[in-house]
């Protein structure tokens, strides 16, 4: 093996759920550390009762390798089903265009499918989504948000995208605000 092929950053996509206590992501990020890995990007959040993180790894193939080799008895350790997969950098795409969707409304079943479902049939990718249950103040009525992060292709005339989004959302009794993602 060449010394380029060690040296060359390799990434690992590793997601872990189980009960949430404290020091799982002490744990987690000790054991990437000690690997000789880097978390170059990571989500986290606490469901129910469970916690669930997504990690972007970076490493070099021997580090990568060590880390994988880690993951059983991480498992067993911490009470976690880990889940690891190799990727690689996406590639950047100039012709797309980030915006930030907002969502907000009376709970009701469905939000996220139609959402996905709008954007998908114009062939426009969701990048990030976090939803959130709570109650209304004053009235308790049970709420639902939605954030997403999209790409629309620079192709895609986006006033006719946005007049046609916000109708949407009108027939569903949703409240949203589309706006370019800043910074």
């Amino acid at each position: 093996m060449s010394t380029q092929s060690l040296t060359k950053t390799t990434q690992l996509v590793l997601s872990a759920l189980g009960e949430d206590k404290p020091g799982m992501i002490d744990e987690l990020s000790r054991c990437v550390l000690s690997s000789g890995c880097n978390i170059s990007d990571s989500r986290m959040t606490v469901l129910g009762g469970d916690f669930a993180i997504l990690l972007l790894v970076d490493g070099n193939w021997n580090t990568i390798a060590k880390l994988e080799g880690q993951i059983a008895s991480l498992e067993q350790r911490l009470g976690l089903s880990i889940t690891a997969r190799r990727t690689e950098r996406k590639a950047t795409r100039r012709d797309l265009l980030p915006y930030g969707v907002d969502v907000v409304s009376m709970d009701q079943p469905g939000i996220v499918y139609n959402l996905a479902s709008f954007f998908s049939k114009r062939q426009i990718s969701i990048q990030e989504m976090a939803t959130a249950s709570y109650a209304a103040a004053h009235t308790g009525t049970p709420m639902f948000s939605v954030h997403l992060t999209i790409d629309i292709p620079a192709s895609q005339q986006i006033s006719a995208l946005r007049d046609e989004f916000m109708d949407f959302c009108d027939q569903l009794n949703l409240d949203a605000v589309m706006e370019p993602v800043k910074g």
